[in-house]
This record gives C-alpha cells, sequence and structure tokens, in this order.
C-alpha cells in the first residue's frame, strides 16, 4: 500500500470523469509530474458544488490530492489561466486524444513530455491550428514518447534512407519497405519525409500519415477498438 502522501497544485487535465456516489465523480487525470491517476472527487456535482465550473476536460488545471493507494482524494482544484472552451468542431477530435492517452498509458508513470505534447495539441486547436496535422503531430509523439516511435528515414530489412521519389508500405513492429506505386497501401516517401518533420499539409500527406499511424497504434492498441473511432464512423454514415 502507498505511503499517505499530499500533492498540492499540480498542473493536469481531466481525460475522463464518471459519477461516484451521488454527489461524486472519479476523475481520470493526466498530471506533469505523477503521471497518469484516477482521484476521487467528492461534492463536485449539484447546483452548490463548488468545483463543477472547474473540473472540465481540455481545461488546463492546479488540482491537489491526499490520501493512501491508487486513488486519492481530491482536496483542490484551480483554472491554470486558460479557461477557452475547445470550439465544438474539435470536440471529438479532442475525445479521441483523451481515449489514446487513456487506452495506451498506464498509472503513475510519470510522463512529462506527453503532457506536454498533449498541452500544446489542445491549445493548438484552441487556437485554430488545423484539425487533421494537428492529431497526426499528437499521436507521431505519442507513440514516440511511449517507445513505439517509428523510423521514418530508413527501410526496415536494407537500411537505405528513404527516397523521396519512392514508395513503401508499412508493416506493424518491423518497419517500413519498398512498394510499387499501384499498391493501394503505399506511402509517398515524401509523405513519410512531411510526417517525420512534422510538416503536413498537402492531402496526400495526410492521408498517407493517417494510414501509417492508424495501422501503427492499431498494433499498439492489439485489438481494442476505440469509442471515438465507432463514433467518428457512425457520423460520416449519417452525413454528420
Amino acid at each position: 500500500m502507498r505511503n499517505s502522501r499530499r500533492v498540492t497544485l499540480a498542473p493536469a487535465y481531466i481525460l475522463h470523469h464518471r459519477p461516484f456516489r451521488e454527489t461524486g465523480r472519479i476523475l481520470e487525470v493526466l498530471t506533469r509530474e505523477e503521471g497518469r491517476l484516477s482521484v476521487f472527487a467528492r461534492g463536485v456535482r449539484g447546483p452548490k458544488a463548488r468545483l463543477a465550473a472547474v473540473l472540465q476536460p481540455f481545461r488546463p488545471l492546479l488540482i491537489s490530492w491526499s490520501g493512501r493507494g491508487d486513488a486519492p482524494s481530491l482536496t483542490g482544484a484551480e483554472n491554470a489561466g486558460d479557461t477557452t472552451a475547445l470550439p465544438a468542431p474539435c470536440l471529438l477530435a479532442g475525445f479521441y486524444a483523451n481515449e489514446l492517452v487513456l487506452q495506451l498509458t498506464t498509472r503513475h508513470d510519470p510522463q512529462p513530455a506527453l503532457f506536454g505534447a498533449y498541452h500544446h495539441a489542445i491549445q493548438s486547436l484552441k487556437a485554430g491550428a488545423p484539425l487533421a496535422p494537428t492529431l497526426r503531430v499528437f499521436e507521431k509523439r505519442l507513440l514516440q514518447m511511449l517507445g513505439y516511435g517509428l523510423d521514418l528515414g530508413t527501410e526496415a530489412a536494407s537500411g537505405r534512407p528513404i527516397e523521396p521519389e519512392g514508395y513503401y508500405y508499412f508493416r506493424p513492429g518491423e518497419g517500413l519497405f519498398p512498394a510499387d506505386a499501384a499498391r493501394p497501401d503505399a506511402l509517398a516517401g515524401r509523405s513519410l519525409a512531411s510526417l517525420e518533420n512534422e510538416q503536413l499539409a498537402e492531402a496526400r500527406e495526410l492521408n498517407d500519415a493517417r494510414s501509417l499511424l492508424q495501422a501503427a497504434l492499431a498494433h499498439c492498441l492489439d485489438g481494442r477498438e476505440l469509442a471515438t473511432r465507432s463514433i467518428a464512423r457512425s457520423m460520416a454514415r449519417r452525413g454528420f
């Protein structure tokens, strides 16, 4: 059992929450120094709940907690300056980023760089950055920080440099291999260079980056379905 401890004003984001008893919530939070953890927040639901307006997703917070074990109790929370809401067209993308972090990280594993990448992605979306490139860069950085980084500069088998004019296919867990341009899953060498440099702009670059990163993430998820992707497919079928 962990010793009782107190943490004060830790930078954090809320990734998910669910009801706990009559007026509480169980918060899944990503913190800069402590990693991801669950926190019991009591008395935060209802018309008189002082912290209800503060404990919102996509908002940088400073939270305090204390207690024993793997799920301590929230003792305080305040905004960390920015209270801007995530634009409505970006909400599903934001929840997708949250779900990736929840599925691919473990509790109590400090990841300051991941916290920084998440913060950058959310703040970029709030500032009006293009949605698709922002998500692709976050996915790439997430894989790298969790130890599944992609080698986008060399062929897996030969070690030869990726050629801008060449075409390649991606094998999850192994890397990139030469491909014929007519192959349905062929990735352009220029797209790979753009992803490596995090400078995605053209339609082909974005499509190739999306295909590669989805394959890499699916491999890491080990077959687990993401709820946000299922929702996105359903919305697309209905014409939303």
